[in-house]
């Protein structure tokens, strides 16, 4: 890794920010929650700001499914591009990619911000299984430009979903 992460206190963090932090202590893990001077919008931006590989970076991406409306999370690896169709046979009807405002509604976070945890409601999820191979991982954390440092043990941990090849 090549960038030097230093926390900061919690009251300074968004609010956004501290629910994410609060709901990883609540889970008993010890990660922290740390704000980058640059954009973790995108993979790229993400692996670049911290210093590790794109494929080491989770995007939390959401879908919408067309017939029931239901939010569907997706723990991408961010080398990987989800394959909808494939997607909309596992979760068995068709699926769209959500709106701005529809992942903010279900989620409490802005796209380029959803973090894997700390939704505004249960949220059926989708592990992507080319996570569960690196020891490393960064995650979205309520921001564009947060990010926490998890391993893949810890996803088992706190995310209640079904692993799945996305691509």
């Amino acid at each position: 890794m090549n960038m030097n992460l230093n926390s900061e206190s919690t009251k300074k963090l968004s609010t956004s920010i501290q629910k994410v932090q609060a709901a990883l202590s609540a889970m008993g893990l010890n990660l922290q929650v740390v704000e980058l001077p640059s954009s973790t919008r995108t993979a790229q931006e993400a692996a670049e700001a911290i210093g590790c590989t794109v494929p080491q970076i989770m995007k939390s991406l959401v879908f919408r499914a067309k017939e029931s409306g239901k939010p569907i999370l997706v723990l991408a690896s961010g080398a990987n591009r989800v394959n909808e169709k494939r997607l909309s046979e596992i979760v068995a009807e068709p699926i769209e990619k959500a709106t701005a405002d529809f992942v903010r509604e279900k989620t409490g976070f802005v796209i380029g911000g959803v973090p894997p945890v700390a939704h505004r409601e249960m949220i059926e999820t989708y592990i992507d299984e080319d996570l569960l191979q690196y020891e490393e991982l960064w995650a979205a954390a309520g921001t564009p430009n947060a990010v926490f440092r998890l391993s893949s043990a810890d996803i088992e941990r706190m995310i209640n979903g079904r692993t799945i090849s996305v691509r």
